[in-house]
């Protein structure tokens, strides 16, 4: 996959082109995607994804909510390399850029530079200034330039229609089974090993202390988790703390990403490391004592090893 962080290089023989934030790159997205490699194929053109960095939430969002995404950007590029896509076009997304209307998109990116053969949007796409480009929009823009235009419909489970906000949502409850379906794989977060506070190794259940990769990925819901780690392209067993540990802390603002490797006995501070999640075990919890807490951390390593060690 050719990847370009200026369209005004690109350079591409009869593109079929999909446009979106595809934050997530789940079962939905993968639906368009498939789509457009078969229309290209058909039409013996190039399948080409264009996305927007940063998401434009990133930008218009005004208030005080932080902006979260499922995937990081160069988490993004990787898994739609993974899909089997020609050319992936990252569009740096201003707020200048914000006020272009759907139509002088269409006619100077689509058309004037990139010339394509073929749109694919997804059922609900959207686009342009305050998003008034809908389908009705690109059929006109299609006659007038004379390219192939395809809406996909929706992609769902049991009745579901899978989406971006689901996920996130998901996530955010903790569910990361669920959100795990609808991605088609399992949530992962990368980050590097920074110096904690040595509680766990004290307890008897050392644990590396993660900081994200990026202030807007989004962290699951607090609690306990079975995850596996990938440490130098080895993968181990894990247990995984999202919280604020409450019964050392007092501090509600210190939350932390503790995770205790299963089987792993070195140095990692300063490394990169990757989370993979599977499943989520408890609630984070206070506890009366440190042996209480222990027993607990006890029984979780035991069920988390069972989880990993079913057939």
């Amino acid at each position: 996959m050719k990847i370009y962080n200026d369209i005004n290089n690109v350079k591409i023989k009869n593109p079929f082109v999909t446009v979106g934030t595809f934050d997530g790159v789940h079962l939905g997205h993968q639906h368009i995607f498939n789509k457009l490699k078969d229309i290209a194929k058909k039409h013996h053109g190039e399948s080409v994804v264009i996305t927007f960095w940063p998401h434009p939430r990133m930008v218009l969002n005004h208030s005080d909510d932080q902006v979260l995404m499922i995937n990081t950007i160069d988490e993004k590029i990787e898994l739609i390399e993974k899909q089997g896509i020609d050319h992936f076009i990252i569009l740096p997304f201003t707020t200048e850029f914000s006020k272009l209307s759907s139509r002088d998109f269409i006619d100077t990116y689509l058309h004037k530079i990139l010339n394509i053969n073929g749109l694919i949007v997804g059922y609900d796409h959207r686009f342009g200034k305050d998003r008034l480009g809908n389908f009705d929009v690109l059929k006109e823009c299609a006659k007038k330039y004379n390219f192939i235009i395809e809406k996909i419909n929706a992609f769902d489970i049991n009745g579901e229609k899978i989406s971006s906000t689901i996920i996130r949502n998901q996530l955010l409850n903790g569910e990361v089974e669920h959100a795990n379906k609808y991605l088609s794989r399992n949530f992962a977060l990368s980050g590097k090993v920074t110096n904690g506070y040595r509680i766990g190794r004290n307890l008897g259940f050392p644990t590396a202390n993660v900081q994200p990769e990026s202030p807007y990925k989004l962290i699951p819901r607090d609690g306990v988790y079975a995850v596996q780690v990938i440490v130098e392209n080895k993968i181990y067993s894990g247990m995984l703390n999202i919280g604020l540990r409450p019964t050392f802390n007092e501090n509600n603002n210190d939350k932390s990403i503790e995770v205790h490797i299963i089987g792993f006995d070195g140095d990692l501070y300063g490394d990169n490391i990757k989370i993979v999640f599977h499943k989520r075990i408890r609630n984070e919890m206070k506890f009366n004592s440190i042996e209480e807490l222990v027993a607990q951390l006890k029984n979780d390593k035991i069920q988390i090893e069972a989880y990993f060690d079913a057939p």
